[in-house]
C-alpha cells in the first residue's frame, strides 16, 4: 500500500491496515556525502589557484625544521612548568618569599643570649626579681616575680616592673648599627606567655638629645596556656611614649634607623611570671595598608 493511498483511509481502518510504522514516515534521502571530505572548503582567494592537494601532501617534513619545533615547544614547557616558581622581577619565589619576611632575633644557643640584658625595679629599691636563661626548646626563657610594693625610701610611689631589651649593636669603630626596616610594615614575634599583658618598646636614633627616653610603644596580650603564639603588630600601631608617659604629638615610626627592641611588663599583678620567645622578625604583610593609626588634631586651631 503507497502512502498517498494510506493517507486517505478513514483513522480506524488506517490504524489497523498499518502493519509497517515506517508508511507514515517521509522518504529521506541520505545526505551526499562530498568526495573530498577531508580536505577544506572550496574557498579560494582571488588571484591564486584552487589546492587540491589532500592536508597531509601539504605538510613540509623538513628535519632541522621540526628540531626547531621542538626545542621552541620544550622551551615553552620549560617554562610552564617553572613559572610558579617565579617571583616579581624574575627572582625565585623563594628568595622572594625571604624578602618579605626577614627574622632579626632567635635564640639557637646561649651565645644568643648575650645581646640582651634585663632589669627591673630592685635597682631602685624595689623587690621584683628578673631572670634571663635558654629554655628546653632553644628558646629564649623570661622568668621572675613581679612585686609591686614601692620601696621604703619615702619618696618613691609606684613601683613594680620588669623589662627585657636588646642590647644597641654596634659596628667597626664602636659606631652605631641601625636596622632598615622600610621594606616592611608589621612586627612578627612567636612566643609563649602565661595571660599577661605586656608592652613593646621600639626604640629609634633620635636627632635631639632630650628624646633619648623616647620609645614607640604598643602592647602585647599573651593566652597562657602550652601553646606558642604568632603575634603580628603592625608599625602603624605603635605610639609615642616617653618614661611612661604618651606625647601629644605623634607621629608613625621612624623604620630606617631601629636601635632596640625591649619587653616591660608592669600591670601589678603581683607573683611569678614567665615569658618564651621563639623568634622576633619582621614582614610585609600586603592586607595592611593604613600609614598611621592615630588620628591627630591641632590644639589650637585658627579659626
Amino acid at each position: 500500500m503507497s502512502l498517498p493511498k494510506v493517507s486517505h483511509l478513514p483513522p480506524l481502518r488506517l490504524l489497523s491496515s498499518i502493519h509497517n510504522p515506517h508508511l507514515l514516515l517521509c522518504s529521506i534521502a541520505p545526505p551526499s556525502v562530498p568526495r573530498r571530505t577531508l580536505s577544506q572548503s572550496g574557498y579560494r582567494r582571488p588571484g591564486k589557484t584552487r589546492d587540491d592537494r589532500l592536508p597531509w601532501q601539504k605538510i613540509d617534513f623538513d628535519f632541522w625544521k621540526g628540531v626547531e619545533g621542538i626545542k621552541k615547544h620544550f622551551k615553552l614547557l620549560k617554562q610552564e612548568l617553572t613559572d610558579p616558581f617565579i617571583g616579581p622581577e624574575g627572582k625565585p619565589i623563594l628568595e622572594h618569599m625571604k624578602e618579605q619576611n626577614r627574622v632579626v632575633w632567635e635564640f639557637r644557643g646561649p651565645e644568643s643570649l648575650a645581646g640582651w640584658t634585663v632589669s627591673c625595679d630592685k635597682e631602685i629599691g624595689g623587690q621584683s626579681e628578673v631572670y634571663l636563661k635558654l629554655g628546653r626548646n632553644d628558646t629564649c626563657f623570661l622568668y621572675g616575680t613581679l612585686n609591686s610594693a614601692p620601696p621604703k625610701d619615702g619618696e618613691t610611689r609606684y613601683s613594680g616592673y620588669c623589662t627585657m631589651r636588646s642590647k644597641q649593636s654596634l659596628a667597626s669603630f664602636d659606631r652605631k648599627k641601625h636596622f632598615d626596616w622600610s621594606s616592611f610594615n608589621t612586627l612578627h614575634l612567636r612566643i609563649r606567655g602565661d595571660g599577661r599583658p605586656w608592652m613593646i618598646n621600639i626604640a629609634t636614633e633620635n636627632y635631639f638629645s632630650h628624646q633619648k627616653d623616647d620609645l614607640y610603644t604598643y602592647f602585647l596580650f599573651t593566652r597562657g596556656g602550652p601553646y606558642w603564639q604568632d603575634v603580628k603588630i603592625p608599625f602603624s600601631k605603635f605610639f609615642i611614649t616617653h618614661r611612661g608617659r604618651i606625647h601629644d604629638q605623634q607621629h608613625p615610626l621612624w623604620l630606617d634607623k631601629i636601635n632596640t627592641i625591649g619587653f616591660t611588663l608592669g600591670d601589678k599583678a603581683d607573683g611569678p611570671f614567665q615569658l618564651e620567645i621563639d623568634f622576633i622578625g619582621v614582614c610585609k604583610d600586603y592586607a595592611h595598608t593604613e600609614d598611621f593609626a592615630y588620628e591627630m588634631y591641632k590644639r589650637n586651631p585658627t579659626a
